[in-house]
């Protein structure tokens, strides 16, 4: 068992360095100990995880997906070590975990630095995007997903639901007239930013609620100037004067505070989007893994609304 750890502890280090000599030097081993634990850890495993030249060392496709397991694999080890250490400065480990790049940008990162302090010793690893992760194939530790939730071998944990705001910039009511009414939106020609996953794909329109029927997922078809398919261009197109957004409330805050954008039809939002907390399925969480999803919980509440 210790062989194993060391081999790949020795494996990731070469990974990370994409030198041999380098790696043996920071391990303070001999070059050719390291060259041949990895090369008895290929044999072990069956498959080649380094291209070697003569100028570098880089992993194959193979190398990728090991040497994520293997971080996953000793920071689990790690935990068990330090299983019934309960102190916040005896909590570490790595901890991976991916959302939204709004979520990242106006929630987590304003106050990530008070969680470090509290927890000095994890090591986070932050991924902000907004396609769909892998959570197992690339050994995240839990995401946050904002709509709805498909992916087999995963506990989803329901977090809340975003409140949906419809906004435009200054500028496109100066050109376009600000609509008062749904009638106005296609009476008047509106346009729309669209918004989709991947280039390509269809865009399901200005949805709204009925304010006296309480119906959901109705649609109105509106043209558009533009299609995007990330958050930070679906905002910009809209401060930009392209069209209409419909967006989670905490995403346009700090532009709605300056007037950058307007609110319009308040009466007709998009239904809240459901926020989750995805993570892979094992019998124990680790601590690392708990302290920060209660940290977590408790910043994106104040934002989330029941529904």
């Amino acid at each position: 068992m210790q062989d194993r750890l060391q081999a790949m502890q020795i494996f990731m280090r070469v990974a990370e360095l994409q030198s041999f000599t380098q790696a043996s030097a920071s391990l303070g081993l001999s070059k050719t100990h390291v060259s041949n634990v990895v090369a008895q850890f290929e044999t072990f495993l069956g498959a080649r995880l380094l291209q070697r030249t003569t100028r570098t060392v880089r992993l194959t496709q193979d190398g990728q997906s090991c040497y994520e397991r293997c971080k996953s694999l000793l920071a689990e080890f790690q935990e068990l070590e330090s299983l019934f250490q309960l102190q916040a400065e005896q909590v570490s480990g790595r901890l991976r975990v991916d959302m939204s790049t709004g979520i990242a940008r106006n929630l987590v990162l304003p106050k990530l630095a008070e969680f470090i302090e509290q927890y000095p010793h994890i090591e986070l690893e932050l991924s902000s995007t907004d396609r769909k992760v892998d959570v197992i194939a690339e050994g995240f530790d839990c995401v946050i997903r904002v709509g709805s939730v498909q992916q087999e071998g995963l506990i989803a944990k329901k977090m809340g639901h975003f409140k949906m705001l419809n906004c435009v910039s200054p500028a496109y009511i100066a050109k376009y007239g600000k609509p008062e009414s749904l009638e106005d939106l296609t009476l008047h020609n509106h346009k729309l930013v669209h918004y989709v996953s991947q280039l390509g794909g269809t865009d399901s329109g200005f949805e709204y609620q009925d304010p006296h029927t309480h119906q959901a997922n109705l649609t109105i078809q509106l043209p558009k100037l533009i299609t995007v398919n990330n958050a930070d261009a679906y905002s910009s197109a809209c401060l930009a004067g392209l069209g209409i957004i419909q967006v989670p409330s905490i995403g346009v805050a700090k532009y709605l505070h300056t007037g950058e954008l307007v609110e319009i039809l308040q009466n007709y939002p998009a239904p809240p989007m459901p926020v989750s907390l995805l993570y892979p399925h094992r019998r124990h969480l680790s601590k690392r893994l708990q302290v920060f999803m209660a940290w977590l919980n408790q910043q994106m509440t104040p934002f989330l609304v029941p529904h």
